[in-house]
């Protein structure tokens, strides 16, 4: 049994084949232009160079492998980059996941017309847009739905995504499951408040200066392990009820300060924290969290990583790339 993830080079992807892997399964993962340094993964790892937009490199590998499992992961998935680039942004994530179920009916058409793999495809919380804003309350917890009014050229992408998936489940019954994906973080994550409080933190060890530019401190969000996250998409595969759509989201709700406290615990020394007005928002997001009953009904998933592991790991982490 082979198992295909797409945009291995990212964080997410690269943490599932690695588990993958680890689990004794035949996994191939595809890449290109990595968020994550690949050579970190075991040569072990089968790994394919493949831009998605173009439909023949997809072809070619779900030719040879005949993946019983696609977690299509591939995507421009930064929505201020989609602003800059909407066309690569709507042809990478529409686009190449029509390159995915092409290809699958064409190997049903030329190799094997019992072909039936299950698509565990990576879609967004950006989807609901302005319906988040819309719904009354601090803290609001989105159920799968809700209406989708994007906000950005991404979340228009992923929309797309998801849709185009529930199509070819109707008109070609190739089973897909759409994951909506709320904010997750772990080892080889940039640029969100976890990963850059923690590298700033492992920079103040090695320099003794113990000061961390922060933002707003009560700002609250639900995070969760990318762990957590792998393990869902794993679960829909098994126990997901194809042409259905499932959020993965965190339970727990941190406040940013939260996540300083825990690093001083794990460094073991107190942080003076600078506010910088250029981490400061005008106005503060609602906190979402999506509703995961669904989820957790159809799969039994519930999240296991606590912040103190993500963090401690994450630290774990910077140490060895500073290094």
């Amino acid at each position: 049994m082979n198992y295909l993830v797409t945009g291995a080079g990212g964080m997410v992807g690269s943490h599932m084949v690695e588990l993958l892997h680890s689990h004794g399964k035949n996994v191939i993962g595809t890449y290109y232009k990595p968020t994550t340094d690949i050579i970190e993964l075991s040569p072990e790892i089968k790994m394919i160079e493949c831009d998605v937009r173009y439909p023949e490199n997809i072809e070619r590998i779900i030719f040879e492998y005949m993946p019983e499992q696609i977690y299509h992961l591939a995507a421009q998935s930064c929505p201020t980059v989609s602003w800059n680039k909407p066309y690569e942004t709507i042809e990478t994530n529409i686009s190449g996941t029509i390159a995915v179920y092409e290809a699958i009916k064409k190997a049903r058409k030329f190799i094997d017309k019992n072909y039936d793999p299950i698509v565990v495809v990576a879609c967004s919380s950006a989807e609901y847009g302005e319906t988040l804003n819309e719904l009354e309350g601090d803290e609001v917890y989105v159920k799968e739905t809700a209406e989708l009014k994007p906000l950005h050229p991404y979340g228009v992408s992923k929309v797309g995504q998801d849709l185009i998936s529930f199509q070819y489940f109707m008109n070609d019954h190739i089973r897909c499951i759409r994951a909506r994906i709320f904010n997750s973080t772990g080892t080889r994550k940039v640029n969100d408040v976890t990963s850059d409080f923690t590298y700033r933190a492992v920079q103040a060890e090695k320099t003794g200066v113990y000061e961390l530019r922060v933002g707003n401190l009560e700002t609250r969000r639900a995070i969760m392990d990318q762990r957590d996250l792998v393990n869902a998409l794993m679960l829909l595969a098994e126990k997901g009820t194809p042409g259905e759509v499932y959020n993965i989201s965190s339970e727990h709700i941190y406040r940013m300060r939260d996540i300083v406290d825990i690093i001083e615990v794990q460094i073991g020394h107190k942080f003076k924290t600078i506010i910088d007005p250029k981490l400061l928002r005008p106005t503060d997001e609602k906190i979402i969290v999506g509703d995961v009953t669904k989820l957790k009904r159809d799969t039994g998933w519930k999240q296991k990583i606590t912040m103190e592991q993500t963090v401690r790991d994450m630290l774990e982490y910077w140490r060895k790339a500073i290094n």
